[in-house]
């Protein structure tokens, strides 16, 4: 596998925000789980659908360092996303919080998902077939 995949949740619209925030803006190619080959599917943790996942050819980041390596990857000029999480990357308590502040948005992403949701791919098209 040559390009890093983002592997999420395709059921939920702030899941799918993020999926194509990160589509638009990196080298990042989405795959949600209702479409996960077995190649990826082999890749992933036992209870996968706990959180997202990025994966590259060396490695698996779930649930908030998913999404950490999502940001690193963003094409900005300068790499500011890189150098911020590179430097809080350096303090102890960084990646305990990364992970907790991870399950306390996931826990909470029906309210979230009032402020930025998209339509899940697996709902797209259901509404015109009722």
């Amino acid at each position: 596998m040559s390009q890093p995949t983002l592997v999420f949740d395709d059921d939920c619209g702030f899941c799918t925000w993020w999926a194509e925030f990160f589509d638009d803006r990196t080298d990042v190619r989405i795959v949600g789980f209702t479409d996960l080959t077995a190649e990826l599917r082999e890749r992933l943790p036992e209870h996968y659908e706990e959180c997202s996942h990025l994966i590259t050819e060396d490695e698996v980041y779930s649930c908030g360092a998913s999404l950490e390596e999502g940001l690193a990857r963003i094409d900005d000029e300068d790499g500011v996303a890189r150098e911020a999480i590179g430097f809080l990357r350096n303090f102890e308590d960084y990646e305990r919080l990364r992970e907790h502040g991870y399950r306390w948005v996931a826990d909470n992403r029906d309210f979230w998902g009032q402020f930025v949701s998209k339509t899940p791919p697996v709902r797209r098209g259901l509404d015109r077939e009722s």
